[in-house]
């Protein structure tokens, strides 16, 4: 080897290791779901746009992720540059000032793509605290065939009584068929996610304007019990242990007529791979009782930056990437486009290849039908569609989740569980200083 080449790649090596030297590390906390993980697979289009930034991923179970960011940016510990937060958490925490403004991402991130609905939910008094890396809301996933064989035709938009008496039509206990699965395990993220959104279309709410609860009231009541008689009659054995994957188990067996839950739902009931129903599943909006408001909820996994951070841009340039429409072609490209994270840009539905998609549709629709800053036909001092926006909610929730949860098991009333979940929520609110 000659002096002169030795040289030069000897200045090579010095350039690469300065490059490596001066690059920049900011550390990720995500939650261990599908498209998180598929995201640390393609990371190789962002080393290449960004050779000067490193990620270092912090990936937990969900609720082992919440309890490490909760108390890293309750204490500005600084242990994360970017934090992966849901929609219930994302408000609460831009009122504190715990997060970083994103009003400045680069114009080419077009921010006035990001669906209005999952947007509002991200928007703390103007300023854009978190980017939404995908959305959902929640649907009626039901049987095509048995629909025809009960002489029914599911509308596009149905009311809730006609979900009743379809789950009527649809069942037929002694071949293991129910005509309506629906949550029954107890959680402010389980039963009541869809009991919250079911209670709004039928002019219920959490709290009135005096922070009251509204668990004495008449369209309370009325909920429940409708919940209560659709499980009893026309549901699956076992209801008060069934949440999610459960019920998307049962769907998947043949065993439901009509299922209520996230649209997330849609790519696991048309997988054939995955579901014995699959040529045999139509999709409808939530359904209404007329008032205004949809029984669907609205919920995204988004990233933002704790005030703490001391890697702001870095990570802002980070977020930019992961939450962008070229993104969603880098997915496309890789996976196919019905595994893009959905829910999140107006492009995306726009797009002829997605456009494709069975359940694009239907998913938009119910997104577009929920809004988390009006989220009840009566005004109301909070915000969230399944969900209250408030720190005690999750424990309030959870609370109020066990006793519709026994009620529905029969070792209570409707009467005597609604009045437990009136007097646990005005005793935490008062404790809390909501209730003077």
């Amino acid at each position: 080897m000659t002096l002169t080449l030795r040289a030069l790649l000897g200045a090579c090596a010095v350039g690469a290791l300065a490059t490596a030297a001066t690059a920049e590390t900011i550390t990720v906390a995500t939650v261990n779901n599908g498209d998180m993980i598929r995201m640390q697979a393609l990371m190789a289009d962002f080393n290449e746009k960004h050779p000067d930034i490193e990620v270092e991923w912090v990936t937990l179970e969900e609720n082992v992720l919440r309890q490490r960011v909760t108390t890293d940016i309750a204490t500005q510990g600084g242990q994360f540059d970017v934090m992966t937060i849901g929609t219930y958490e994302a408000p609460i925490w831009g009122k504190q000032g715990w997060l970083v403004s994103l009003n400045d991402l680069p114009a080419e991130y077009d921010v006035d793509d990001l669906l209005p609905a999952i947007r509002n939910g991200l928007t703390v008094e103007g300023e854009l605290i978190a980017a939404p890396f995908y959305g959902e809301s929640s649907m009626v996933m039901y049987r095509t065939d048995l629909m025809e064989a009960a002489g029914l035709d599911m509308p596009e938009a149905p009311t809730w009584e006609f979900i009743k008496e379809a789950a009527a039509a649809m069942t037929d206990k002694d071949a293991e068929i129910y005509g309506i699965c629906l949550r029954g395990k107890a959680g402010w993220g389980e039963n009541m996610a869809f009991l919250s959104a079911m209670a709004n279309s039928y002019g219920a709410k959490w709290f009135d304007m005096d922070w009251q609860p509204q668990f004495d009231s008449p369209e309370w009541k009325a909920t429940l019990t409708d919940y209560l008689m659709l499980m009893t009659e026309y549901g699956p054995p076992g209801g008060p242990n069934n949440g999610f994957n459960e019920n998307l188990a049962l769907f998947q067996q043949g065993k439901c007529g009509m299922w209520i839950d996230a649209t997330v739902a849609a790519s696991f009931v048309t997988n054939p791979a995955e579901s014995t129903v699959a040529d045999k599943v139509g999709f409808a909006l939530a359904p209404d009782n007329g008032l205004g408001k949809r029984g669907n909820w609205l919920w995204a996994w988004n990233l933002a930056i704790p005030a703490g951070s001391q890697k702001v841009d870095a990570a802002k340039t980070f977020i930019a990437w992961a939450t962008s429409k070229d993104y969603l072609e880098v997915v496309a490209a890789e996976e196919g486009w019905a595994n893009v994270p959905p829910g999140t840009r107006t492009s995306l539905y726009e797009n002829p290849e997605y456009q494709k998609v069975p359940f694009a549709a239907m998913t938009l629709e119910s997104i577009n039908a929920a809004d988390p800053t009006k989220p009840t036909v009566d005004e109301v001092p909070y915000v969230g569609v399944q969900f209250v926006a408030i720190p005690e909610f999750q424990g309030i929730g959870t609370a109020v989740g066990q006793q519709f949860s026994a009620a529905l098991a029969g070792t209570s009333s409707a009467d005597d569980a609604l009045a437990a979940a009136q007097a646990l929520t005005t005793r935490e609110m008062t404790r809390a200083g909501y209730i003077k």
